[in-house]
């Protein structure tokens, strides 16, 4: 697969169509399985307000790999994101009832670089606070 974008067809400034990922308690029992983070903060009501939190908490690498969608979709391919990092800043709190958290994500391209490449910054949301910060791509078009 290669990208769908062409880099002669993107500007600075561009916008990704901006996306919401729902995130519920199952949802987090589902990732720890799927990844081996068992971590109680993740699942244990009672043990993650012990420790401080507000109530159980996504993982973070859960939160980084929902952002990054917006920018594999708007490519069409996986594999064109070449760089991505995070400063992970808020947690994304998840209650337990039926409607848990929402991720609402959103970005732009915010520079072409050489080879037909270009810099994308993500914002990720939930309950109104920035959950990442310093979130970037970098991404090889066609």
């Amino acid at each position: 697969m290669a990208a769908q974008i062409q880099y002669a067809d993107v500007e600075v400034g561009t916008e990704l169509p901006a996306a919401s990922f729902p995130v519920t308690r199952a949802t987090l029992v589902r990732y720890a399985g799927a990844s081996g983070d068992f971590n109680p903060i993740h699942w244990n009501e009672k043990f993650a307000k012990e420790v401080g939190l507000p109530d159980v908490i996504a993982h973070g690498m859960f939160t980084m790999a929902e952002a990054i969608r917006v920018v594999t979709d708007w490519a069409g391919d996986p594999g064109a994101v070449v760089e991505y990092g995070v400063r992970f800043t808020k947690p994304v709190v998840v209650p337990n009832d039926d409607q848990g958290a929402l991720i609402e994500v959103t970005a732009k391209v915010a520079a072409k670089l050489d080879d037909n490449r270009v810099r994308v910054d993500l914002t990720a949301m939930s309950a109104g606070q920035k959950v990442l910060g310093m979130s970037r791509a970098v991404v090889q078009l066609g």
